[in-house]
């Protein structure tokens, strides 16, 4: 990619947070590369080599700096087909077993690609081989929980990727020049911990502002007692990723741009995928300052954006478990559907023991939901139609026809069609479905009567039309429009 230099050194010596994790820069004089916040003096413009990820820095021979930690580099999000595919194909890596020459082949069947067209994209959108990026993103994963946590070394080799502690000493020791040892002398200095035994804490990036107390109140709305626990300070959760089970914890921290994941080492062995989930339900790769500049342009939504600086997305961290909340949404308020949910989860969710009363609950697998009856369900209240819709969900999430994760390699557009052709699936339900599990910012469910309302009174036609010059963050215009409708009503009754 060409670059213009002259504007990236600008915004190096500015410190400018907007321009954080979207370029690195390597100093020549050194060997490190650094985000461009860094906190250090800023080098000489000559001595300055720019790259589009920490993996192309990496590549050209840079180790990441000590000051400001590449890995915190909030996460670029992908915006064209292009780089969404890349990004796609890079999370299936990550969170599988890339070392071994037959995931790669997996992974080219599954998106109906060549094992050398995969090479292609990761290499024309990322700027490295497959080989090259799963290993920095493996090592700058390993160094963070070095210097954040005191969880074991085999421990962190094993939940960074690596097959074996030989490998990973051997990696960590030729790309940095320093035994990961050295970095694990600073852990009991710097690690964050929040008083719990068996966990530790990591700090997850976004780039500001950021709508936290906004978040944990949509969420809290939606709570399902059992599996999740949302206050005003914190969320957390009961966690079923593999053959691994444990808990979570969130929470905002206080001097940094970041939020605070607490997990128990039980989910240590799925940490990648962890970690992915959360940034999707907090919508941690988000470019606010280019979704509100957009959206700002419109003047009914100007003064929305203006409202609510750092506005987010929620997503899903399960996304079946979003596809039945979903369901039982249609056509009934936020709390009925609530009440119905938290009902099914107390039927169908295996139980789980924890550190706390609330959380006591796994999320039921789509496999115990499909092996229900229409009966079982509509004793908990839901009327025959959705209890069929539910089934219908769970029997094509079983059958492999229809993934609901925001790594599904489906367009959301092919993914939506799919949803709607299950009996009960109107198109609200799927748009919203795409809108928080599949992560798609320009969702747009036009049936939703708080839309339309808040627009005027229009027509699903005329709501579409309008909606048009908000392409393509919709997502974000609709959240928008959901918080001024709750604020209004708040209003009123105060």
């Amino acid at each position: 990619m060409k670059r213009d230099t002259q504007s990236l050194y600008k915004a190096l010596i500015a410190r400018d947070l907007r321009f954080d994790g979207l370029f690195f820069v390597g100093v020549k004089s050194t060997g490190v590369y650094c985000r461009p916040v860094c906190p250090v003096k800023p080098p000489k413009e000559i001595n300055c080599r720019f790259y589009d990820s920490a993996q192309e820095a990496e590549l050209a021979g840079f180790r990441p700096c000590l000051r400001c930690r590449p890995e915190l580099a909030p996460g670029n999000a992908p915006i064209d087909n292009s780089q969404r595919i890349a990004h796609l194909i890079v999370r299936r890596i990550e969170e599988g077993t890339a070392e071994e020459t037959g995931a790669l082949e997996a992974i080219a069947r599954e998106f109906e690609l060549s094992s050398r067209q995969i090479r292609r994209i990761i290499q024309k959108e990322l700027g490295v081989p497959p080989i090259q990026l799963i290993l920095t993103r493996r090592l700058l994963l390993a160094k963070q929980l070095l210097t954040e946590t005191k969880l074991p070394v085999t421990e962190i080799a094993f939940a960074s990727g690596f097959a074996s502690l030989r490998r990973f000493n051997d990696a960590f020791t030729t790309r940095y020049r320093m035994a990961p040892t050295h970095l694990r002398k600073r852990a009991v200095e710097n690690a964050e911990t929040m008083g719990y035994s068996g966990t530790s804490t990591l700090l997850l990036s976004y780039r500001p502002p950021y709508d936290w107390q906004g978040m944990l109140a949509f969420l809290k709305g939606r709570e399902l007692k059992g599996i999740e626990w949302v206050t005003d300070r914190f969320y957390a959760r009961t966690v079923h990723l593999g053959n691994s089970k444990g808990w979570i914890k969130v929470t905002h921290s206080e001097t940094k741009n970041a939020l605070l994941l607490e997990f128990t080492h039980s989910l240590a062995p799925v940490l990648p995928a962890l970690l992915n989930r959360v940034r999707d339900l907090f919508d941690l790769n988000a470019r606010p300052e280019i979704i509100s500049k957009h959206l700002a342009r419109d003047k009914v939504l100007a003064p929305l954006v203006k409202a609510n600086p750092g506005l987010r997305v929620p997503g899903a961290f399960n996304g079946f478990e979003m596809g039945l909340r979903a369901i039982l949404g249609q056509q009934i308020t936020v709390k009925a559907a609530t009440t119905i949910a938290c009902r099914l989860i107390s039927a169908f969710g295996a139980p789980f023991v924890t550190p706390f009363a609330e959380l006591n609950r796994l999320t039921p697998s789509p496999q115990r939901i499909a092996k229900a009856s229409v009966d079982e369900l509509a004793r908990l209240g839901i009327v025959s139609a959705r209890c069929k819709c539910i089934l219908g969900l769970a029997h094509a999430q079983v059958s492999g026809g229809l993934s609901l994760d925001s790594g599904n390699h489906h367009s959301p557009e092919a993914t939506i069609k799919r949803l709607a052709e299950l009996p009960g699936i109107g198109p609200w339900t799927a748009n919203y479905i795409a809108m928080r599990a599949l992560r798609w910012p320009d969702a747009f469910p036009k049936e939703d009567i708080a839309v339309r309302n808040n627009l005027g009174g229009v027509t699903a036609k005329q709501a579409e039309e309008m909606s048009q010059a908000w392409r393509p963050w919709r997502s974000y215009a609709v959240l928008h429009i959901w918080r001024n409708a709750v604020q209004r009503t708040e209003a009123i009754r105060e």
